[in-house]
């Protein structure tokens, strides 16, 4: 199994995926337990000072203006952890979950927050037992943290509330670290608001979306050169020579993509033919236009995350030279821009995409092609409605293309008079991560079909498209022919390309795409 060290070295995207999806193991390293002893003097310093100090000696929030004596500070850290612990709703994603806790390790263990080096030990134990405390849908408001979603693990340290076992039972808490020999945590001054403190639920979601859209983005250049191609449409567009007067990297980059898929296809360039094109439709013509956009923006996704990652974000947080200030670094604007950013890119990709399947199905402007791809068509409705499907995804993904870091609900008295909305942010993106997905299923199943069709009639695809055709039958996705039912052959598409097979069949032909 897979081991991620925390430590000076740094955290990285793949880090993180690793640990929330693979199950890695974490190890802290000697550095870190050094930094994070040292952070820790400081605040036992402080808290044996008569002056207030936030988090340490006082309460919380709008609360803040009341000091609180060392006989009453044990239990105010419990009592925060207890409180904000308020999350409603179905459960998240234990992946989410593990990102979550993967990422607020990574802050504690900086030496930023002051915790005591038992606290970080505990929380890795807990990661590395498979143990994940139950989070609820709703508690964030992307500011100050999410909130609610990480009391909901620091609960789980405390070894209160619920939690899920590796076996997928949800539990005691206090029981499962019990069986796996793990001590319950008795957290001190400002613990418990350090375990709060973070960006890490959004911050988790944006690293596993940008992961998936990755893939997501060459996956539809593939499915985009296969319309093409099954529309009999020209791959002169697609020359580097027109992509590098509109010097865009995604855009160069997706055409590139679509360009090899096609490499040797006897379909391509027959516009001129029957029914003579000057010019393809737009959902064909601009693909890569669209799908570079998409791609750029996920770059500058990417980015920020990057950045986040390599934050420390605690209030108030320890300074190397030993100086604990507040601030507003656990805002969650710069995570929730780009989060609706993605959303905004993943709705167009799917909406561009739809409107190729549907051009796929017209008879009126496949140039040849059956009505729906249909055997016999009238006695079969062919994948008429598989583009329903589509289109109530796609329709679906605009509404969730709405931002949510455009909003902002103030809280905690008007003390905390203005949030990020990154964690609904990151949910939405999540959904619409989904969607996209199933969207590029659509269209891999009907553009298959279509040059499957065409290769009856005897024009031969290129290798690239012979070998996903290839893989997809041997995925179980059935070619064409009379009507069946249908949802399973969907289903195993979507499977195809979220596990990637259908990018892995591209490349063994063509070798590795952008």
């Amino acid at each position: 199994m897979q081991t991620v060290v925390v430590g000076a070295s740094g955290t990285t995207p793949e880090d993180v995926i690793a640990v929330a999806r693979d199950g890695a193991r974490v190890e802290l390293s000697a550095d870190a337990l050094a930094a994070v002893g040292a952070a820790r003097r400081f605040i036992d310093e402080l808290a044996a000072k008569p002056d207030p100090v936030y988090g340490v000696s006082t309460g919380f929030g709008a609360l803040a203006v009341r000091h609180i004596s060392p006989s009453l500070r044990a239990q105010l850290q419990r009592n925060i952890v207890r409180s904000h612990a308020a999350g409603m709703g179905p459960r998240v994603e234990r992946e989410v979950v593990r990102a979550l806790m993967f990422l607020r390790l990574k802050t504690v263990a900086s030496g930023r927050t002051g915790v005591r080096p038992e606290v970080v030990r505990t929380m890795a134990d807990v990661l590395n037992a498979g143990i994940t405390p139950v989070v609820h849908e709703y508690g964030s408001l992307g500011c100050s943290g999410d909130l609610a979603p990480l009391s909901h693990c620091a609960l789980t340290l405390m070894g209160e509330g619920e939690a899920e076992g590796p076996d997928g039972e949800v539990r005691d808490a206090g029981e499962l670290l019990a069986e796996h020999g793990i001590a319950p945590v008795e957290l001190r001054e400002k613990e418990g608001l350090a375990l709060l403190n973070g960006t890490d639920g959004m911050l988790g979601m944006l690293l596993m979306a940008c992961a998936d859209l990755g893939r997501l983005f060459t996956s539809a250049d593939i499915t985009a050169a296969l319309s093409l191609e099954a529309l009999l449409g020209t791959d002169r567009v697609l020359a580097p020579e027109l992509h590098a007067i509109r010097p865009h990297p995604g855009q160069a980059a997706a055409a590139a993509n679509m360009l090899k898929v096609l490499e040797g296809s006897q379909l391509t360039g027959h516009h001129q033919d029957d029914a003579p094109r000057v010019q393809d439709a737009y959902s064909v013509r601009c693909a890569p236009q669209v799908a570079g956009a998409g791609r750029d923006t996920l770059a500058h996704a990417r980015t920020v995350a990057e950045r986040e990652l390599a934050a420390a974000v605690d209030n108030p947080v320890v300074l190397p030279d030993g100086r604990v200030e507040s601030n507003g670094n656990f805002h969650g604007a710069p995570v929730a821009y780009v989060l609706d950013f993605l959303a905004i890119a993943t709705a167009d990709l799917a909406s561009i995409a739809e409107r190729r399947t549907d051009r796929l199905l017209d008879k009126n402007r496949s140039h040849g092609l059956p009505p729906f791809l249909a055997g016999d068509a009238g006695v079969d409705s062919g994948l008429m409605i598989a583009q329903y499907t589509q289109a109530a995804l796609v329709s679906e993904l605009k509404r969730l293309a709405v931002p949510a870091s455009a909003d902002s609900i103030p809280s905690s008295a008007m003390q905390e008079d203005h949030v990020s909305m990154g964690w609904s942010a990151a949910r939405k993106l999540r959904t619409a991560v989904d969607n996209l997905t199933r969207v590029v299923a659509v269209e891999l199943y009907a553009a298959a079909r279509a040059v499957e069709l065409r290769a009856e009639a005897g024009l031969t695809p290129g290798a690239a498209s012979r070998a996903v055709v290839r893989a997809l039958r041997e995925a179980g996705v059935q070619g064409p022919g009379e009507d069946r039912f249908l949802a399973p052959d969907l289903a195993a598409a979507e499977r195809f390309v979220r596990d990637g097979l259908l990018v892995a069949a591209v490349e063994s032909e063509v070798g590795e795409l952008a």
